[in-house]
């Protein structure tokens, strides 16, 4: 009899985690998987007024007792490479880094693609022009999506120059950097109008370079909606049906934090 028990148990299980597979096709049961981000070392880009990515040697080599070993010391600003921007980084009492939910980081997500606009204006902003053009031609953003920006410009890491606008530190290069980011029209358009789970961009910032006032920030992270910033290969994705799994470094108390983004691609 026990044994009879235990073999419903388990085929209830089965059946249950079935169901649950279903609900994200592909995710975990093949696909594609595509890093979208970028590594973190020397060449890291930062923005102009942040400490960039350190690493010292702790140790590398023999061991006494016999073994090979190697570890590291690392330092690196929340804000830099593939990060998150936390909803508390520009809205009081929004979530810090550990709080945002898990399924505001997986789950399915689109591409909108923005690459000749950017071409044409590097202070280009995506519009809700932008958002109804993918509409008109893949349908209705589906409710808690993830929203990835392409502009082109992840082509141009590590290169501050190209891709920032400048290679200059200091405050004094904040005024001088030139990159797209997203229209705060936009950004309120998708609070308002669309239920998204997270947004993210192959640029420094989910505001453009030229932004004072980051109000697209605000607009999103008073919502809850977190940001993705310097995502890579964004050139390999489709516009729609793929999923995005998003984890960032779990910083208690943190703004943001260093992010391991992959797309599944069926």
């Amino acid at each position: 009899m026990n044994l009879l028990i235990g073999a419903l148990a388990l085929s209830i299980l089965a059946a249950a985690a079935a169901e649950a597979a279903d609900d994200v096709p592909g995710l975990f049961t093949g696909g594609n998987l595509i890093d979208l981000t970028h590594a973190y070392d020397s060449d890291t880009v930062y923005w102009p007024t942040a400490s960039g990515f350190e690493m010292d040697s702790d140790f590398k080599g023999m061991a006494e007792g016999g073994y090979y070993y190697e570890a590291n010391t690392f330092r690196t600003a929340e804000h830099g490479g593939t990060h998150l921007d936390a909803p508390i980084h520009f809205a009081k009492g929004g979530q810090h880094a550990d709080e945002i939910p898990l399924d505001h980081l997986i789950g399915p997500a689109v591409l909108i693609d923005v690459t000749e606009q950017a071409r044409a204006d590097r202070d280009y902003r995506v519009s809700v022009a932008d958002f109804l053009a993918w509409e008109a031609e893949n349908g209705k953003l589906p409710d808690g999506v993830i929203v990835l920006l392409r502009t082109g410009f992840g082509a141009f890491w590590p290169d501050s120059e190209s891709y920032l606008g400048t290679a200059d530190r200091g405050e004094g290069a904040v005024g001088r950097l030139h990159f797209p980011g997203l229209h705060p029209e936009a950004a309120r358009w998708l609070v308002e109008h669309r239920d998204i789970h997270a947004i993210g961009l192959d640029t420094a910032s989910i505001d453009y370079g030229q932004s004072t006032a980051f109000e697209s920030h605000r607009i999103l992270f008073a919502r809850n909606i977190p940001a993705f910033e310097n995502i890579a290969q964004l050139d390999q994705l489709p516009p729609s049906g793929f999923h995005v799994i998003a984890l960032p470094m779990k910083i208690r108390g943190g703004s943001g934090g260093p992010l391991r983004i992959v797309a599944v691609v069926p």
